[in-house]
């Protein structure tokens, strides 16, 4: 049997006659062997370390230790230990043979049986085996590679990181750790993979988990759940300090701004975080609590760190509640409307009516305010939406067949519902279908709806004013309040925001930008609307700036439909 190449041999025994005969066996048959000894498992350890062997010839019994647990020693290092081993005997017993094999020998000899062809098939064949099982478990270990890690960041995966977080929270109850998780969800994300590209996005994510990835200490598990979704796993910390100054750190390594393409990007992140056991008593609660956490930083702004809280559990509860209620509701049709007047301040006549929509009558009751922004971010918009439209426009038709086809209706619209053709079509083909001009028909809009995703919106509103549809900008004089805007889009009406009558009579300042808004927007043969009228001072400065329609509690609340009074409706 030709041996194709040199072998490094590490024969290990106790008996000098045995290790006599395996060189001379050797030696006589001449292969390309290279042997050197040891007496013990100990000596044997001492020249593993020295140099590396491709095959051990192992005596089972030897004093102080025998071949069994140097075995289970070679075994127990990564990648196999990176050695053939093949277990001599004096004994037969296959029990022994087997136990030997099982700790993860290549081969079994007996030492009565150490002739040349034994030994040397012994030697190659436990070294092609050897081959074999390493490949084997380097098959295995890119499998598993794959399996928990993610192929972009190299990070673990949710796989691994539910893996780590079941280890270091056991179900039993026996955890004696002290465990933060601190989940991490970029800021405009989404914006960077819709505006450069999905290359873009990788890039960034790659940035994001390289800077944290470099501040964090090497047992610390850090995992990508997906998506631009990250997690932390700590150990030792105790307090909610102790993981606040941690995630502030964290923060505070992705301030720097990240170029990709030419693009100036920023990396900041929505942090939240909890604590096992002090806000959590398992691994499931304890990513809820993190996740409600981080839930609470995002609706705080960008770049915001939350600790969990017992307060924010019941305002997560409460968005919980809002979000199972919309689908509820909404294949119930229990939603209601209330209407409120619009008059025309010359006459104090009601002319219009601005429509509303309301949480069902129930002992857990949202507002708008509260339950919209929900409905927007899980798209349940654009039903409630469509349940708005048909509902507003059917009830104006009775009202205008009834008094005066004059009356007009108001309808809050989305800028979500904007980005889709579906709710300009589906105005038209309403408006149609109930008889309705769409003059009469007034479509709300907020200042915020124009700064995003602004051709759709344009084209949406552009279209609809095209058909006859009239175009408000509502809540004016509050946050941008853009003269741009209503050059450049085909605003009709512009409604002023209730904030602009919160001043005492010292407040000159404010009540002359109050002034110069309304003379600014006639000037630009705008209609304009004042809401939140709710005392005579109020009503008496507005017709003092000539402003046209006024909106308020000092006129009427918003009702439903039935309950508006007819002589309301007869005063047009």
């Amino acid at each position: 049997m030709e041996m194709r190449r040199g072998l490094d041999v590490l024969v290990v025994d106790d008996d000098f006659a045995d290790r006599k005969i395996i060189k001379r066996t050797i030696a006589e048959n001449a292969f390309n062997v290279n042997i050197i000894e040891a007496t013990s498992v100990a000596e044997a350890l001492e020249k593993l370390k020295e140099q590396s062997f491709d095959v051990i010839l192992l005596d089972y019994k030897m004093p102080n230790g025998n071949g069994i647990e140097l075995v289970h020693t070679l075994r127990a290092r990564a990648d196999l230990g990176s050695v053939a081993i093949v277990m001599m005997s004096a004994s037969d017993s296959d029990e022994l043979a087997v136990a030997c094999l099982e700790a993860g020998a290549q081969d079994f000899i007996l030492k009565s049986e150490l002739q040349k062809l034994n030994l040397q098939r012994a030697i190659v064949h436990a070294h092609k085996r050897f081959e074999l099982e390493h490949k084997l478990h380097q098959n295995y270990l890119d499998v598993k590679h794959i399996a928990e890690k993610d192929p972009l960041t190299g990070l673990s995966n949710r796989h691994h990181f539910n893996q780590l977080l079941s280890v270091l929270i056991q179900d039993d109850g026996n955890t004696r750790v002290d465990v933060a998780l601190i989940l991490l969800d970029l800021d405009n994300f989404k914006f960077v993979n819709d505006s450069l590209g999905h290359d873009a996005g990788d890039r960034l994510l790659i940035e994001f988990s390289t800077r944290i990835k470099n501040l964090l200490r090497r047992h610390e598990g850090f995992a990508r759940l997906g998506g631009d979704e990250f997690a932390i796993i700590l150990t030792g910390i105790k307090t909610p300090e102790q993981v606040a100054q941690v995630a502030k750190r964290i923060h505070n390594s992705l301030l720097g701004a990240i170029h990709i393409n030419e693009n100036e990007l920023s990396c900041n992140a929505s942090v939240g975080a909890a604590m096992f056991p002090l806000h959590a008593k398992d691994k499931e609660s304890l990513v809820k609590f993190a996740d409600v956490a981080m839930y609470a930083a995002k609706r705080a702004g960008k770049g915001q760190i939350k600790v969990y809280d017992e307060r924010m559990h019941k305002e997560f509860s409460r968005q919980y509640d809002i979000q199972v209620g919309l689908k509820k509701h909404l294949d119930d049709a229990a939603f209601g409307m209330h209407f409120q007047p619009v008059v025309d301040l010359r006459n104090s006549h009601h002319i219009g009516y601005e429509a509303l929509i309301r949480w069902p009558e129930m002992v857990d009751s949202f507002l708008p305010d509260e339950f919209i922004p929900v409905a927007e971010k899980n798209n349940d918009i654009h039903a409630i939406g469509e349940w708005v439209i048909d509902k507003a426009i059917a009830q104006i038709a009775i009202w205008q067949k009834s008094v005066s086809d004059a009356q007009f209706i108001a309808i809050n619209i989305s800028p979500v519902q904007l980005q889709s053709e579906k709710v300009t079509q589906f105005i038209i083909e309403r408006a149609e279908y109930y008889h309705v001009k769409p003059e009469t028909i007034v479509l709300e809009i907020t200042e915020t709806a124009l700064f995003e995703q602004q051709s759709a919106i344009k084209q949406s509103i552009e279209t609809l004013s095209s058909y006859g549809f009239k175009i408000s900008l509502d809540d004016f004089g509050v946050g941008y309040s853009s003269i741009a805007h209503l050059i450049n889009y085909p605003i009709n009406i512009v409604k002023l925001d209730k904030s602009l009558f919160k001043m005492d009579e010292s407040e000159e300042k404010r009540l002359a930008i109050f002034e110069a808004l309304a003379n600014m927007l006639k000037r630009l043969n705008m209609t304009v609307v004042a809401e939140g009228i709710e005392t005579e001072e109020h009503l008496k400065l507005c017709k003092s700036l000539n402003i046209d329609h006024g909106q308020g509690f000092y006129f009427a609340p918003p009702s439903e439909a039935e309950h508006i009074e007819l002589k309301h409706l007869q005063s047009a």
